[in-house]
């Protein structure tokens, strides 16, 4: 069905619309205060360039129709006692966003600065993208909000993250016509094949065609309507369509239309939810419903100036960000401020201590039920811990270095449905595609993939409701977890690692949030963003170079030391005892890279767990300095650099039985770091006792050599410092060929040894050319055999 035109409701008088009118223009109206005035909010006196800001900043030509949405939002919210999350998709429509906020009543409660009175309103003007002050987007800082204006394209995967496991939650998502035009926008129209219409809450889109981005159309306001709406009735929504504005239409009419289809669209999510519960109950099972979505149409910059120096500007791209962009100099632009700012008649909205008037203040929903108040926009009010199971009941049984082959990912799948069970609403795993492939199979005994869409005989472990949340996006699997914790749940994102690089500026963007929101006095924290990254670089050699890539915690270690960890367990009952550490920090995202592949198991439960409370430590029963200063140190981080390192000091046991090699193994990366530069970094006296302050270390590094210099790089030791790791050599080979061709294999640490330790290079020149035929014997093999050579590919701790 689509909506162009509607008789207006009688829950909707005319007198009722015109007291919403009243408050859209209240909110308009300290929307653009808060782009231009420093001074006399109220216009008491005429407008003086004193009065305007020196730096204009800000985005106009969305908000009037952020503030319009808003207003109706709360209209069905007061009326139908509904809980609403409102998510902005054109985030930089911050002016909007703040002044609902203020208008109701929230803003104040969280910044008492900032007071329901004139000078709280020249504050919240003077503070608007000013130093000192706030962002011109919506952010952290901006109540009701989980989603930051920078965040093109992400507003719908976050809605659905949000209302997943929140039946009683209705999220109003509104879409910039711009960000329509984004990749992850254009895949998130397929989350309503996954939201249970019981289970989970209602996720309303709302496309907001206003026309134009910064300077140029969108694509979405230039094809036809019928085009338009057979793309997104083709997405499976059921299709509303508001439009006026135009032309100078009296705005009354367009509320008489809004508020005619908003009750209708309220009322059909009414009727899918219950048709949907009492089949459930009847059936078990549920139909997809075609869940209503909204298309907004109204000039962009919608009640502001229609032309400034002969040129239109409402309904242009000119009135995207600041219309009139000289008024402290040019008095004619000054003059057409204050006439724009006086159309709202600010006199009839504020009383004259400069409060919102009773009847405006009567139209705002009370407490939490306030879109800029709903507790769900503050996840860590919400947030309760997950109850945990005793990892070590799925420990790996290690009776010696060595002796046991076991995958560290199956080993984690097997805990990770005990998670599930033990927490069926608050927990879920996301994953494009990979939850099985990632070896975490074993979490499908508990639990299914999620997916609302048909199922066929065929298909495995999927059903309506599950708590595996599976589509080939890495966009919508971020988004999502994103959109879930934010909201108070906890998660984890299972991801090969050379494809989670496609989320880099998402997680750019969470990371920000969770920097500043952690100096935001009333956010609450909220669970950590859990990256498990596997089939990773060291073991794709059968996928090749294309699968090759470790840089992602190179990406994520530029961020702020406060939210971000990295951890390279080495083996299963390691990666058991970290996944327990990140599943119970907040406010951080934590990186944990694991391989699939069975692998020798080095460290018994109880040992996995000491070490990894260390971070770092000296392997005694890899080593031979037998407590003396070594002759020098073999560093490693990773699994695969783990076992080559291990391979490496078996070697110059066998033949150098006099070297005093120590090996270190690092599980948290950043305890490599400065601690004046980390918390979790060591102090240099702690680093220097296990890398020595003069001797070589040889360091195996799971991801490129540069970041163990860019942490190590304020060390006294620096300087002897020899980092092997991936250097983008990659192929479809096999396993050892690949560590061989980035020069991480056990010969070529060997050769390294020999080359930096001084007395060796000479005496043991034999050595090192033994060593470097090894490696062309290996490769050999490898091409000949199509396999690794038997002594390398079953190769086990000597000890």
């Amino acid at each position: 069905m689509t909506t162009t035109e509607h008789p207006a409701p009688a829950s909707a008088d005319r007198t009722d619309l015109r007291l919403l009118d009243a408050w859209w223009r209240a909110a308009n109206y300290l929307a653009v205060g808060q782009i231009y005035l420093m001074d006399n909010p109220l216009l008491r006196e005429p407008l003086a360039p004193e009065h305007v800001k020196p730096r204009l900043l800000g985005h106009w030509g969305t908000t009037p129709g952020l503030t319009f949405l808003w207003a109706h939002l709360n209209r069905v919210i007061v009326r139908d006692d509904l809980h609403v999350l409102y998510v902005t998709g054109p985030g930089h429509g911050g002016p909007a966003v703040v002044a609902t906020a203020w208008l109701e009543g929230t803003y104040s409660e969280r910044y008492s600065r900032v007071s329901q009175d004139a000078d709280g309103m020249k504050e919240l003007f003077r503070q608007f993208s000013f130093p000192g002050g706030i962002p011109s987007h919506a952010a952290p800082e901006t109540p009701g909000s989980i989603h930051e204006g920078g965040e093109l394209g992400y507003a719908l995967a976050h809605a659905y993250g949000a209302a997943f496991d929140n039946p009683d939650l209705l999220v109003a998502c509104v879409i910039g016509d711009g960000e329509a035009e984004t990749g992850p926008l254009a895949a998130s129209w397929q989350g309503n094949k996954f939201l249970h219409p019981v289970h989970d809450g209602t996720v309303l889109p709302i496309l907001h065609l206003n026309g134009y981005k910064i300077a140029n159309a969108t694509v979405t306001a230039r094809i036809t309507r019928e085009e338009l709406i057979a793309q997104l009735e083709g997405h499976g929504h059921r299709l509303y369509v508001v439009e006026g504005g135009f032309d100078g239409e009296d705005p009354m009419a367009v509320h008489e239309r809004m508020a005619a289809t908003m009750d209708e669209i309220v009322a059909e999510i009414a009727r899918i939810r219950t048709r949907a519960a009492e089949q459930l109950a009847a059936e078990g099972r549920v139909d997809r419903p075609r869940w209503p979505a909204l298309i907004l149409h109204t000039p962009k910059g919608w009640t502001g100036p229609r032309e400034v120096d002969g040129l239109p500007v409402e309904g242009t791209w000119r009135a995207h960000q600041v219309p009139l962009a000289g008024t402290r100099d040019n008095p004619e632009h000054r003059a057409q401020l204050e006439a724009w700012l006086r159309s709202y008649r600010p006199e009839e909205l504020f009383d004259d201590d400069g409060a919102p008037r009773p009847e405006l203040a009567a139209l705002t929903p009370s407490g939490d039920a306030r879109m800029s108040a709903i507790p769900h926009a503050n996840g860590g009010v919400l947030l309760r811990d997950l109850k945990l199971p005793d990892f070590t009941q799925h420990a790996v049984d290690v009776p010696r270095p060595g002796a046991t082959q076991a995958s560290a990912t199956g080993t984690l799948g097997a805990w990770l449905a005990d998670v599930v069970r033990a927490n069926p609403t608050t927990f879920r795993i996301v994953g494009p595609d990979e939850t099985a492939s990632n070896r975490l199979q074993a979490v499908f005994e508990a639990t299914d993939r999620q997916f609302v869409g048909e199922i066929l005989p065929t298909d495995e472990h999927t059903a309506q409701h599950g708590r595996v949340l599976e589509v080939l996006s890495e966009h919508l699997c971020q988004g999502w977890l994103e959109g879930y914790v934010l909201t108070g749940r906890h998660g984890l994102f299972n991801c090969y690692e050379a494809f989670i690089h496609i989320v880099d500026s998402m997680f750019n963007q969470h990371a920000k949030w969770l920097e500043a929101s952690r100096h935001i006095p009333w956010r609450r924290p909220i669970a950590s963003l859990n990256y498990l990254l596997s089939s990773h670089v060291w073991r794709q050699d059968h996928n090749g170079f294309s699968h090759q890539d470790p840089g992602f915690i190179d990406h994520v270690l530029n961020k702020k030391a406060e939210v971000v960890r990295v951890y390279l367990p080495p083996d299963a009952n390691t990666l058991l005892s970290t996944m327990d550490h990140c599943l119970r920090t907040r406010d951080y995202v934590n990186v944990v890279v694991a391989g699939k592949n069975p692998g020798p198991q080095w460290l018994s439960v109880d040992e996995a767990i000491a070490h990894c409370a260390r971070g770092i430590g000296i392997w005694d029963w890899a080593s031979t300095d037998g407590g003396a200063e070594p002759d020098v140190v073999l560093g490693c981080a990773g699994d695969v650099p783990t076992i080559e390192t291990l391979a490496a000091a078996a070697l110059l046991r066998e033949h150098l039985p006099q070297l005093k090699v120590r090996v270190v193994n690092v599980v948290d990366l950043l305890r490599l770091q400065d601690a004046r530069e980390h918390p979790h970094g060591l102090a240099d006296r702690e680093f220097d006792a296990l890398f020595t302050t003069d001797k070589p270390v040889v360091f195996a590094h799971h991801g490129y050599p540069s970041l163990i210099h860019q942490l190590t790089y304020r060390r006294t030791n620096h300087s002897n410092i020899h980092v092997r790791g991936y250097k983008e050599e990659g192929t479809t080979t096999t396993p050892f060929d690949m560590v061989m061709r980035n020069d991480l294999d056990r010969f070529h640490l060997v050769a390294d040894v020999i080359d930096r330790v001084p007395g060796l290079a000479v005496k043991h020149a034999a050595l090192r050319q033994h060593m470097l035929d090894e490696r062309l014997r290996c490769r050999r093999h490898a091409y000949t055999y199509g396999v690794d050579a038997p002594d390398v590919a079953d190769w086990v701790w000597p000890g």
